[in-house]
């Protein structure tokens, strides 16, 4: 079976889009914070804020999504991302800039899970690849929207954030006309925990060491970039120059993704796990080491390896259960990586305690702890 191309570009489209409008609050931190005269505890709440919607939210349109074939998940979610995040831009306080996060971050939670679990529909034989691809529209939006607003900001000021939304409007006008209806998966008789357990079946001891992994990297990343731009802004960077440190982050795990998600499905799952993790720790001390152009290299290096295991936890959670695509997909990408993000406020009130760069070193670490849970994996690959 062949894949289906002019679908995944539209899905991979959706994900660009969307991430792309969610890329720009963290490179922002340190406008934010010099405008609004934030603490690194109120960074790490609306951070944390982002996450932890996705943590609430992800899990329930997933179950819905294999309840129901709608598009209205997709296209809502979309909508308020692309209007609400270049809102928080004339935000005068505090507070009304953690409801314009809150708003779009809703937004982001409602179209990933739908999005994501029609990836294997219309993959073919390439599951791993195609799930590779569609994390690149994500990754590359990650990459390229902070590049993009850091330069806008500094040309044409905050206040002019409202009008990026028309881009991100004649887009979603153009995606109404080609994304069709997501597939049933067949569960509409099924109460939430219902779902669940169909979902999961008996591969839910396997899915649990997979999420705790998901979980674990997501701590990790989370709080890098969102802590990184704020370190590199107080010791003497441009917010431009720290919005490339975080965009070359982002790259290079685009890159890393699009090779995993290659690797994986030659060589299975496992061993791709072990060696990012592996990497992963060591490429981050580093990071926390380097100074000067050097760090460039470092963030390169770095999200290299942090970013590469984010499609294979989706990909084989999805092959080991996939009569619940969604409903695992957000347990992968919303429930793991909105609980790890929504440890950032504690990250943030140890870094007003001990400053940045110590408690990220020892952040560094944190890779190390999911070695041995790795190691129980099954051998599997992608389906196909």
């Amino acid at each position: 079976m062949s894949a289906n191309l002019k679908i995944l570009f539209a899905l991979s489209l959706i994900h660009f889009t969307g991430d792309f409008y969610t890329a720009f609050i963290s490179p922002l931190f340190p406008v934010f914070v010099d405008k609004l005269g934030l603490t690194l505890t109120q960074v790490g709440i609306i951070a944390g804020t982002m996450r932890l919607l996705a943590f609430i939210i992800q899990p329930t349109v997933g179950y819905l999504a294999d309840r129901y074939q709608t598009r209205a998940f997709i296209f809502t979610g979309l909508s308020l991302t692309i209007v609400f995040i270049p809102l928080s831009g004339i935000a005068p306080n505090f507070w009304v800039l953690l409801m314009c996060v809150a708003l779009g971050s809703v937004g982001s939670s409602m179209f990933h899970p739908s999005v994501t679990g029609m990836v294997p529909v219309y993959a073919g034989s390439k599951a791993g690849f195609s799930m590779s691809v569609f994390n690149t529209g994500g990754t590359l939006a990650f990459g390229l929207g902070p590049l993009f607003i850091t330069w806008y900001v500094a040309s044409f000021g905050l206040t002019a954030m409202p009008v990026t939304m028309i881009a991100g409007l004649l887009v979603l006008a153009f995606l109404l006309t080609v994304i069709p209806k997501p597939q049933s998966e067949g569960m509409k008789r099924s109460g939430f925990f219902g779902a669940l357990k169909e979902s999961l079946g008996s591969a839910w001891k396997v899915v649990a060491l997979i999420w705790l992994v998901m979980f674990l990297r997501a701590v990790v990343g989370q709080s890098f970039l969102t802590f990184m731009p704020v370190l590199y802004v107080k010791e003497g960077f441009s917010v431009v120059a720290a919005g490339a440190i975080y965009a070359l982050f982002i790259v290079s795990g685009t890159i890393s993704g699009l090779l995993s998600g290659h690797i994986s499905d030659r060589l299975g799952f496992r061993p791709v796990f072990l060696f990012s993790y592996l990497c992963m720790a060591p490429a981050l001390w580093l990071l926390m080491q380097l100074n000067g152009n050097w760090v460039y290299f470092g963030a390169a290096l770095a999200g290299g390896f942090v970013l590469a295991p984010l499609p294979l936890g989706v990909t084989m959670a999805q092959t080991l259960a996939p009569k619940g695509r969604s409903m695992v997909a957000s347990l992968m990408m919303g429930f793991a990586y909105g609980l790890g993000g929504a440890i950032t406020p504690i990250v943030g009130k140890l870094a007003d305690t001990y400053t940045i760069r110590p408690v990220l070193t020892l952040i560094a670490c944190v890779p190390l702890l999911a070695l041995p849970i790795i190691a129980l994996f099954p051998k599997t690959r992608s389906n196909g």
